[in-house]
């Protein structure tokens, strides 16, 4: 985020006084604005003593545009990134945790729908390159609904150098990709692994794929083109929490 981001929205700013308040500066209501979910938005904001300040309508059009704010924006600083080597540092590598690694994904929705995702099917952490990754805007946790509060997100200056160091710690790097490798389903997820997903129009990078022990792909029928991130995420994490929750024969 840059120094100023709004977040809009009446759960996304739930969300946030829920799980981070801290990174708050200010919220603002619409003047008209009334109901129990704004009550409980107002002595939440109170118990984590953040200012709120009653405004006319045009000045949360002034900072977020023509969305639906409904009548609810908070003033938000940078959301927290997690380091890489502090992340492994209180990983159990035994517990088999999986990683979802974006190269490069640039758009706010994707990104957040992702997350949101990641969190439900319980992947351990979601790691992004610090350049030509959308960043953790205000647009990115209402499209994640929040998610990106919870979600462990790894922030990396090379994505390659990092999935050296997760190879060295004991991770398997899983590329997924139009046409290599066995479809999603066939891949034990009951490793040690990053996931690595590219975007829907370049995929995973030639070098990024390098450093790939092996790779998956999505089946697609009728000439239909590539899945956006989002959905081949999705497709993935829930498959991963099939075999996470499957009982032993």
């Amino acid at each position: 985020m840059n120094s100023e981001q709004f977040v809009y929205g009446r759960n996304a700013v739930h969300e946030l006084l829920e799980h981070r308040p801290g990174n708050i500066s200010k919220i603002y209501i619409r003047n008209n604005a009334q109901g129990r979910a704004i009550q409980d938005l107002v002595n939440m904001a109170s118990t984590s003593r953040v200012p709120v300040q009653r405004v006319p309508g045009k000045k949360l059009a002034d900072m977020v545009g023509s969305v639906n704010d409904q009548g609810v924006v908070a003033s938000v600083s940078e959301a927290a990134y997690i380091e890489l080597e502090d992340w492994l540092e209180q990983s159990d590598i035994s517990l088999n945790p999986v990683i979802l690694a974006l190269d490069e994904i640039e758009d706010p929705h994707n990104f957040g729908a992702v997350v949101r995702t990641a969190l439900a099917c319980g992947i351990d952490a979601v790691m992004v390159p610090k350049h030509r990754q959308a960043p953790m805007s205000g647009g990115v946790l209402k499209a994640s609904a929040g998610a990106i509060l919870r979600m462990p997100v790894i922030r990396v200056v090379n994505l390659n150098q990092a999935l050296i160091t997760l190879k060295k710690a004991g991770f398997w790097i899983l590329g997924t990709d139009m046409e290599s490798g066995d479809p999603y389903w066939h891949q034990d997820y009951n490793i040690p692994m990053v996931v690595v997903l590219g975007s829907e129009e370049k995929g995973i990078r030639k070098k990024t794929k390098e450093h790939c022990d092996m790779f998956v792909h999505i089946p697609m029928l009728n000439d239909v083109e590539s899945l956006n991130a989002s959905v081949s995420s999705a497709l993935i994490s829930y498959e991963i929490l099939r075999q996470r929750q499957a009982k032993p024969e």
